[in-house]
């Protein structure tokens, strides 16, 4: 199942939305500062992302700020790093896509497209 992870308050995840309703893809869509990807998730995202941490947060976000993350975030363990994202979903890089293959974060149409499979 192909599930995204979107802010409803984000221009970049309601144009993500509608390119999936556009090309008839089924998801789920979960309300990202409300419920974030699980542990599983985001362990599974890191692996799609090279192991590259830094990638999956939000780093324009006011969280991110306010938590000194962009002088910090390089020390921490990945394990310490997924546990921030996983208990506050403001931290999160969105949209968060993962189907059952692989996973993306942000919104580049052409990789949702070779992502999902739609030809362009």
């Amino acid at each position: 199942m192909t599930k995204v992870y979107a802010y409803s308050g984000c221009g970049t995840c309601r144009t993500a939305l509608k390119f999936l309703k556009t090309h008839g893809v089924a998801h789920g869509s979960v309300p990202v500062r409300e419920q974030p990807p699980t542990m599983a998730e985001l362990r599974k995202m890191l692996a799609f992302q090279g192991g590259a941490v830094r990638r999956l947060f939000n780093t324009s976000g006011a969280d991110y700020r306010a938590l000194g993350l962009a002088s910090t975030l390089s020390a921490m363990s990945p394990d310490a790093a997924l546990d921030l994202l996983a208990t506050n979903g403001n931290l999160v890089k969105r949209p968060f896509l993962l189907t059952a293959d692989g996973g993306t974060v942000g919104f580049d149409e052409n990789v949702w497209r070779e992502l999902l499979g739609i030809q362009g």
